[in-house]
């Protein structure tokens, strides 16, 4: 079961797939139809805690690809490669089951490549390093933060062009 939708700032996607075969329920009434449980709607915390859950009946599929010209930053190197950074630093945030992460990832990558050496950018899984999302109130994905000595100067959310990321980066280089 995957589901995803084309709006960009509020949507957490969400790949699970069933560990239990379940039959589907019909309702005996039209109007109040049976609804199965929608992890879509949960917050990261909550996601974390129902899939640490050893009666889960749900399993993620990764989705999100390794080949990145952003490294990966976690809550260990967080201090030392974003805070204490002399250079400006870009953070995008994702899951690995979000599809929009991948799209947003391909920009990063690229933006990667074309400010080497005035930007300096990482990616952050925010379901393995939950308490940096937290301390940064991500509460969905994916989401772009840029940092200028240490301190979060711009926040892109959602899916955007590539142009809106350069805007945002240009402020921050020229600020």
């Amino acid at each position: 079961m995957a589901s995803s939708s084309s709006s960009s700032s509020s949507t957490i996607c969400f790949k699970s797939t069933r560990i239990n075969s379940a039959r589907s329920t019909s309702s005996p009434s039209r109007l109040f139809p049976v609804t199965s449980f929608s992890p879509r709607s949960l917050l990261l915390s909550q996601r974390r805690s129902l899939l640490s859950s050893s009666n889960s009946r749900f399993r993620l599929s990764p989705l999100y690809a390794r080949d990145s010209r952003a490294a990966e930053v976690t809550q260990r190197s967080w201090e030392d490669s974003v805070l204490q950074s002399e250079t400006p630093v870009l953070v995008e945030f994702y899951t690995s089951w979000c599809g929009p992460c991948r799209m947003v990832h391909r920009i990063i990558d690229e933006i990667a490549g074309d400010y080497a050496g005035k930007l300096n950018c990482y990616i952050l899984n925010a379901d393995s390093d939950l308490s940096v999302a937290e301390e940064y109130e991500i509460k969905a994905v994916p989401v772009v933060l840029v940092f200028k000595n240490g301190e979060k100067r711009e926040s892109i959310m959602g899916t955007m062009p590539k142009e809106f990321y350069i805007s945002a980066i240009e402020r921050v280089l020229n600020s």
